[in-house]
């Protein structure tokens, strides 16, 4: 028998208002079991509004939805077993984030203090400080930390490093790969794409309200341009080769964009004396803006 999938939706609309905007336009979603997946699209694309479905935060105009297998709108039980963080997080600015975190844990069928402690040390987080009087990059580890500390099957993250710096960002996608190697469910959307290029095992990509394209990172990452730049001893003619595009010569070194498999110009530079050769990462950023300048995939 098939494994339920963590999420699914069918046929999923939802429009604001009578003749208002439309935000989803049948969209068709299947996030299985224990995988990292990528909600991408600009704002506006429909990405919150899908979340607050899955959370009954809002209701849908048709189509269906399970999470974890139920309707959201009929399991009391459901939201014990998500841990959800939003990219600006808002809790009331009179608790400590001790009292918080405390109260959180026993809705959710008690947290041990020593898993609080231990997440708050790693975060550099004081939870004995009012949380009106935290910096908005406190206020957000606080609630990666009420997301997480329970270990619940779906962790549901909207835009979750908003407001983190760079070295918490990395702590956030170690703890992302932690979740995942305990067979948790991670749904999230970013803006950050080297966040879901680390994290990922496919990703979603939403525009207008409509999924165009659902990909594995490892495929994105074959079809991403690689930068490649080589220095030859001598000056070297332009090179005609399968999957090279945006060729710059000038004298002894060329420049250009690669796709896919590199046999083919690593060949063609044999001909010649390379003295050094550099190839970037590739970047999904560029891949992915081609889904939102209209172009064909």
């Amino acid at each position: 028998m098939a494994e339920i999938p963590a999420i699914r939706t069918e046929a999923l609309v939802k429009r604001y208002g009578r003749g208002g905007t439309t935000a989803l336009k049948g969209l068709d979603l299947a996030v299985a079991a224990g995988e990292v997946f990528g909600f991408l699209g600009p704002n506006g694309a429909g990405k919150s509004t899908t979340i607050r479905i899955l959370l009954d935060l809002i209701r849908p105009t048709s189509g269906t939805v399970r999470v974890l297998g139920v309707d959201p709108r009929s399991s009391a039980d459901l939201r014990a077993k998500i841990g959800y963080l939003a990219g600006d997080f808002v809790a009331a600015g009179r608790q400590t984030g001790r009292e918080l975190l405390t109260y959180l844990g026993s809705l959710r069928g008690g947290v041990p203090a020593q898993r609080i402690d231990q997440l708050a040390a790693a975060w550099d987080l004081d939870l004995s400080k009012r949380i009106g009087s935290l910096s908005k990059g406190n206020r957000q580890k606080l609630g990666v930390l009420q997301a997480f500390m329970h270990r619940p099957p779906l962790l549901i993250l909207d835009e979750p490093t908003s407001g983190l710096d760079p070295f918490l960002q990395q702590q956030f996608v170690a703890l992302v790969q932690e979740a995942a190697g305990e067979g948790q469910t991670v749904f999230m959307s970013s803006h950050v794409l080297s966040e879901v290029q680390q994290t990922c095992d496919r990703v979603g990509i939403i525009r207008a309200g409509s999924l165009v394209a659902v990909e594995h990172i490892d495929d994105l990452r074959k079809r991403a341009l690689h930068k490649i730049e080589v220095h030859f001893a001598d000056d070297v003619p332009a090179l005609d080769v399968a999957g090279v595009s945006d060729v710059v010569i000038d004298g002894k070194v060329l420049r250009c964009k690669l796709s896919g498999d590199a046999d083919a110009l690593v060949k063609a530079l044999a001909r010649h004396h390379v003295v050094d050769l550099i190839s970037e990462e590739p970047e999904l950023e560029e891949l992915f803006f081609t889904y939102y300048r209209g172009e064909d995939a």
